[in-house]
């Protein structure tokens, strides 16, 4: 191993990684706090303010996928549509099979500028997650509890609100509702076979009804849907751990473009969509490729420069402070650190888990929860 992948791999970079994203991320979102004033007087203005600093958060973590790992994106798709690329909104058909699609899925954006203004629909329970949860409540992230009867409104209500939005964005979405395991596929399978539906091998059954609606609250404002398939060569299975280690992946993007017509074509266009994406899946794992012109998007130095404006800024207090703290010679004062560097560790563990497929929700697992929303 290199001295460079040495360093990448030692627990007190990933500390000093993680102090800076957190300390950070507490203060954009502080910040956010008072943009808040923004909303009746100029709300576009409050807008545009909260896509550049939720790209500060944001882009620290497609820098620890493009800088510090290293991690190659290849995108096949239509020359044609190539060029349209962050030039539209549009929503972004994700598949959820990996630990960090949705890393990829943000690389993918900030490939294309739109990062910063970029929208997902995302478990009521991240609303509350300091950081990332916070600075989506100012983005107008749509929220559900996963209970369609209890979420219809208050989605319908979200996503109108989107069609008066100032800047480009891409609304990303996991129709698949939870992350790919072999117990949710089975089940999910015994709901396809029960609705008569066609099985598929490598994806769980789309839920129809909030990709229909998003379609119908956003079609004034979306120019296509974009249907993502996302895959690792040489079989690699990737996890944000890997990815703070330094470890480099290659990953390949298949993305194509179409709109659906009406709601309710939207359920039986979306899965004849899935039951391509099975068979692209399966063209990938025989030949390594998918049928399209494949194309390296340059990457943007904007995420490295912000980390390395938050590094300067909050790496020298850290420092200073650790250096009086050792000048000192007091115990209880090192003892205290050495607690709080305990802390810090056990909190880096768990964000690190909530990616984790085997810690991941149990959304899907449940057979009496088998009817497909």
């Amino acid at each position: 191993m290199d001295i460079v992948g040495f360093l990448k791999s030692q627990f007190i970079c990933h500390l000093l990684i993680c102090y800076i994203f957190i300390v950070s991320g507490l203060i954009i979102n502080f910040i956010q706090l008072f943009t808040l004033i923004l909303w009746p007087i100029n709300k576009q203005l409050f807008r545009r303010i909260n896509c550049r600093l939720a790209y500060c958060i944001s882009s620290q973590m497609v820098m620890l996928l493009e800088w510090w790992s290293g991690t190659d994106c290849t995108l096949y798709t239509d020359p044609e549509s190539y060029h349209k690329y962050g030039k539209e909104n549009a929503i972004v058909i994700l598949n959820h099979n990996f630990e960090i699609d949705f890393l990829c899925g943000w690389n993918f954006c900030e490939r294309f500028g739109v990062l910063g203004s970029s929208k997902v629909l995302a478990k009521k329970e991240l609303s509350y997650m300091p950081i990332i949860g916070w600075m989506w409540y100012f983005l107008e992230i749509v929220f559900c509890k996963r209970k369609w009867e209890e979420d219809r409104k208050t989605v319908v209500q979200k996503l109108l609100n989107l069609r008066d939005y100032p800047e480009n964005f891409w609304f990303l979405i996991h129709c698949e509702g939870t992350r790919f395991t072999e117990q949710k596929h089975q089940i999910s399978m015994q709901v396809a076979e029960a609705k008569g539906l066609p099985k598929l091998k490598y994806h769980l059954l789309p839920r129809t009804k909030g990709f229909a609606v998003t379609v119908q609250c956003l079609r004034n404002v979306v120019s296509a849907v974009y249907d993502s398939t996302l895959n690792f060569r040489n079989n690699e299975n990737p996890t944000l751990l890997g990815v703070l280690n330094g470890k480099k992946y290659h990953a390949d993007l298949y993305v194509r473009q179409d709109v659906p017509e009406d709601e309710q074509e939207c359920s039986t266009w979306l899965h004849k969509l899935y039951q391509e994406k099975d068979a692209f899946q399966e063209e990938y794992y025989r030949t390594g490729t998918y049928p399209a012109v494949p194309t390296v998007p340059p990457r943007r130095p904007w995420t490295l420069l912000n980390w390395l404006f938050w590094a300067l800024l909050l790496l020298y207090p850290l420092f200073k402070l650790l250096i009086n703290m050792i000048n000192s010679g007091s115990s209880l004062t090192l003892a205290s650190f050495a607690f709080v560097i305990i802390i810090a560790s056990v909190g880096v563990r768990w964000m690190i888990g909530v990616t984790e497929i085997n810690k991941g929700s149990t959304y899907g697992n449940n057979d009496n929860k088998q009817k497909q929303k």
